[in-house]
């Protein structure tokens, strides 16, 4: 554990989770042209990025269950060979069918790759480095947004459709090499845990974790953190910037890449606060999805364009709430035992993309109606213009507000387990403040 080949497995697994990332990513900043090329309307172009997530999230938890039983090493390398094969067939895609065949593809390798690659780190790792590791790889991960928004999006806009994509794929073919010549499953001579020993034992397991509360507190966490950003990386925040706000492509891709830089920044300090207060990992998610909403808030209610500042300040919230979902997964680690993690991570894997495909669709349709209603022509100046954007993005406030209402009571469910089999009590945090305020009065 902790040992020098340990890094070099850490760069190979979380390297091939920074290319998942980027071909996940590689659909939003194509959406525009994509629009164009399969001659379709938004929803048409939401359905081709909410299959790829409803593929995702439908497999998260069958490719825990295989994680159990297999080990992270060749879900990681499988994953990469399904993404070059999604990949190079949008490539060459002659109609929007065959497209959404491709990221079909796409959303199962990406289904097998991050909670392969956070299984293995926490094989490979261990103490208070696991939770800081495993907000870096989240955070570097998040680099496969650059590699999508910059390198990817000049080559689709200087050299066209099949080169960018065709491109794409390429890196799958390295990451699955990189992986299958340095990653093992776990160091020598560390003890085996303990495998399912066959199908009934593993579903008898995922039946185990599903019904932990703190499995569930993870799910809610991930479903409220990680959703409003996916929505907006991954397919309505490239033309929201680039026509809604009138910005153009190269400064909608610039401002989408400072969604990384933000989150690579934060989940560092995420990964420090959550190893140093693992009792208010709670009070963190909802603060930082209190934070989403009052930007979203201020954005969709400003008269007219609202300032490049208050924009800013929205991708900020974002770009936090990216690398706070992975306080899910800790969730997951902390109340589950090592023999069904994967499973557990998988449930929580599932709530994050639940939540995004539900809000990236009906965006998509809210955008048709509007249009429709106004005699629009589906060109995309009239179709993603500012005003209806205003509209459509008001559906993530349900979804996310119904997310917080579980979280709320996964975490009182959690806390009550905590108490009657622990004897650990977690007083409200505004009580903690209060003796601490008290204390500090005393003493002056």
């Amino acid at each position: 554990m902790n040992s020098k080949r340990a890094w070099f497995i850490y760069v190979a697994a979380v390297f091939a989770y920074l290319i998942a990332v980027m071909q996940r990513s590689s659909l939003g900043v194509a959406g525009v042209d994509a629009t164009e090329r399969f001659d379709i309307q938004a929803a048409a172009l939401s359905s081709l990025a909410v299959v790829q997530l409803i593929v995702y999230a439908a497999l998260q938890i069958p490719v825990g269950v295989v994680l159990d039983r297999i080990g992270p090493r060749y879900l990681i390398a499988g994953g990469a060979v399904l993404m070059f094969a999604g990949q190079f067939t949008v490539a060459v895609a002659p109609s929007i069918g065959v497209a959404v065949l491709g990221r079909i593809l796409v959303g199962a390798g990406d289904a097998m790759t991050f909670i392969s690659v956070s299984r293995l780190i926490a094989s490979w790792f261990s103490g208070r480095r696991l939770p800081l590791l495993t907000q870096l790889m989240g955070a570097i991960g998040q680099f496969g947004q650059v590699l999508s928004a910059i390198p990817f999006s000049l080559l689709l806009h200087g050299l066209g459709w099949e080169p960018a994509f065709l491109s794409a794929a390429s890196m799958s073919v390295l990451a699955a090499v990189f992986v299958i010549l340095v990653v093992s499953n776990a160091p020598a001579g560390a003890a085996v845990i303990e495998r399912a020993s066959g199908w009934p034992a593993a579903l008898r397991q995922l039946r185990e974790s599903l019904s932990r509360p703190g499995t569930q507190l993870g799910f809610w966490s991930h479903f409220v953190l990680q959703s409003p950003g996916t929505v907006f990386t991954l397919l309505w925040g490239f033309p929201f910037l680039s026509i809604g706000l009138g910005y153009g492509a190269t400064t909608a891709s610039l401002l989408l890449t400072l969604i990384v830089g933000i989150a690579v920044v934060a989940g560092p300090v995420l990964g420090l606060l959550t190893a140093r207060y693992p009792l208010r990992r709670s009070n963190i998610v909802l603060g930082i999805v209190s934070a989403m909403g009052i930007a979203w808030a201020a954005v969709l209610l400003w008269p007219g364009p609202p300032p490049l500042w208050l924009i800013l300040v929205l991708l900020t919230a974002l770009s936090v709430g990216g690398p706070g979902s992975m306080i899910g997964f800790d969730f997951a680690r902390t109340f589950n035992p090592a023999r069904s993690l994967g499973s557990a991570s998988g449930v929580v894997n599932v709530g994050g993309f639940l939540a995004s495909f539900v809000m990236m669709l009906l965006i998509g349709i809210v955008l048709d109606v509007i249009d429709r209603a106004a005699g629009g022509s589906g060109v995309p100046a009239e179709l993603y213009s500012l005003e209806s954007f205003k509209i459509a993005f008001l559906v993530q406030f349900p979804v996310v507000g119904l997310g917080v209402v579980f979280l709320v009571l996964a975490r009182r469910r959690t806390r009550r387990r905590m108490h009657e089999q622990e004897g650990i009590e977690v007083a409200p945090l505004w009580v903690v403040l209060m003796r601490m305020w008290r204390r500090r009065s005393a003493r002056g």
